[in-house]
């Protein structure tokens, strides 16, 4: 018998990369540089959407959207969670709340971050409550200290209703 309360984390990282959109929890944040990768590289959603799936015993995103597959080239990540959402669905998997940080010396989350939550919880079909978005420094350590990219961590707790 599944348990009615599961619990996941996601992560991922992305380098920076000249001339691309910075992305992040749907909002297109201006900053002088985005993040590389096969789809928009919204860091953050991607780590929400492996919480989400190893909440669920499911494929993480590098199974279910490879970045070897045309189709997800440039994908909307916002879309791709919808997805996933659809799929947690279908197996009866209901979001109690997700918190998430994402790790960056710039730029500053802290104008975005209504928006991003906004963003997350229409995706996800729950209220804006359910969703917390923080941000810190690595206080210039490491990739993330000298600017070459962001990194973001979610935790998932879904429910099982059936």
């Amino acid at each position: 018998m599944k348990h009615p309360y599961r619990i996941g984390i996601g992560w991922d990282v992305h380098p920076f990369a000249p001339q691309r959109k910075l992305i992040l929890g749907g909002v297109q944040i201006p900053y002088e540089k985005g993040l590389e990768g096969h789809s928009d590289a919204d860091v953050l959603v991607h780590a929400v959407m492996d919480s989400l799936l190893g909440a669920a015993g499911m494929p993480d995103i590098g199974e279910l959207f490879p970045n070897t597959n045309m189709e997800y080239k440039g994908a909307d990540s916002l879309e791709l969670l919808r997805k996933v959402n659809d799929r947690l669905r279908l197996e009866h998997w209901f979001l109690v709340n997700i918190d998430c940080v994402l790790l960056c010396e710039e730029p500053k989350i802290k104008p975005y971050k209504e928006q991003m939550k906004d963003n997350l919880a229409r995706a996800l079909e729950v209220h804006k409550e359910n969703v917390n978005i923080k941000a810190t420094t690595t206080e210039k350590l490491g990739f993330i200290g000298r600017k070459e990219g962001i990194a973001a961590e979610a935790v998932a707790l879904l429910y099982l209703d059936k």
